[in-house]
């Protein structure tokens, strides 16, 4: 891996090699060129996005989500309108950008319900809207658009798609398809996000690279990689329930691969706002947003879910940040940011598109 290669127009075979790499001098070079690239498209700026787990009611049934639909042994809660408003004006208040309301795929929140939510929030803060909240009716997802929303994240977690409908199934008479929903949310204005899983049991090398090109190709304006982190209460955490890869060609769950994607992604999509996840700082709770940071990235996502339900979106165990509170998360993270000599964002951080 050669840094005259680090470039926008890398091919999946470039992509590959550099997800490979296990070179400690040229996996040096990709974090400098990462975080070149990153400094010169979308500053030195780490923008704060304040989460809401709105609710852990789903109706999927995952292969490895602690949120999945078949679990009975956990509480299910949904936020009332004006616990989730509190919290908006808490964001605004601490000088966040954006609201990110993300929940299973519950249909008891429903659309009109969330419609005025938004209008409400956009009403009485200055914060933008995301959303993510799973695979919903183009009809939901236009009328939230008009409510106000400003961005979607819907994750594909994989292009593969033997391997997506091995942990992802249908439901009942309704095909699933992330990649169609994703483009009609960009015929609505959103500003798109999506995103992948790293070291997906059955998951190769050739496939995680064709994800990051795809990035490229869907022109995503934030891009979210996190490690798969087994539950042990799902199919996937019980058993070898998708296919298997060779191993010299299995993507580990790990949090070097994790950087490397990170990186290769902020090449391939220069302007796109990559978050530092909550999943890194798990598997490193020392230096993993820190080190995400410095390798391409440039958002984080303070958690702003109040106790008790916090501790009841679990949808891998272990979490971090699980037992704070969002004030001191709030104060933690901002001292982090400064300690790598990166500054505290403002305004919501929308990509600027070149």
């Amino acid at each position: 891996m050669e840094e005259a290669m680090l470039t926008k127009e890398m091919t999946t075979e470039q992509i590959e090699a550099g997800l490979r790499e296990t070179s400690e001098e040229k996996l040096g070079i990709l974090w400098q060129a990462a975080d070149k690239v990153r400094k010169e498209n979308v500053s030195d700026a780490v923008h704060l996005r304040g989460l809401v787990e709105i609710s852990n009611y789903c109706v999927r049934a995952c292969a490895y989500c602690g949120l999945r639909a078949q679990r009975r042994d956990i509480k299910r809660y949904r936020m009332t309108a004006d616990e989730i408003l509190t919290q908006a004006h808490q964001a605004a208040q601490w000088g966040y950008g954006t609201l990110v309301m993300q929940a299973g795929e519950d249909y008891g929140i429903k659309a009109q319900w969330m419609a005025d939510l938004i209008r409400r929030i956009k009403d009485e803060t200055p914060l933008a809207v995301t959303l993510s909240l799973g695979e919903r009716s183009y009809e939901e997802l236009g009328l939230w658009r008009q409510a106000g929303a400003d961005r979607y994240l819907l994750r594909f977690e994989t292009s593969d798609k033997d391997l997506y409908n091995s942990i992802h199934p249908d439901l009942p008479g309704k095909k699933s398809d992330r990649i169609e929903i994703l483009k009609f949310l960009r015929t609505l204005g959103y500003e798109t996000g999506s995103g992948v899983m790293v070291g997906i049991p059955g998951q190769t090398y050739t496939s995680l690279a064709r994800d990051i090109a795809y990035f490229r190709t869907l022109n995503l304006d934030m891009i979210g990689i996190g490690p798969y982190i087994e539950h042990p209460d799902t199919p996937l955490g019980r058993s070898s329930l998708c296919r298997t890869a060779i191993e010299k060609d299995r993507v580990p769950n790990d949090e070097l691969t994790c950087y490397k994607a990170i990186a290769l992604s902020r090449i391939v999509c220069p302007q796109a706002n990559i978050p530092s996840t909550t999943a890194l700082a798990t598997i490193n709770p020392i230096q993993g947003r820190e080190l995400g940071l410095m390798r391409g990235a440039n958002v984080v996502m303070p958690n702003l879910t109040p106790f008790p339900y916090r501790v009841q979106y679990e949808i891998y165990p272990g979490k971090a940040c699980m037992n704070e509170n969002a004030q001191s998360c709030q104060g933690c993270l901002g001292k982090r940011i400064l300690a790598i000599g990166r500054n505290i964002g403002t305004g919501a951080g929308s990509r600027q598109r070149k």
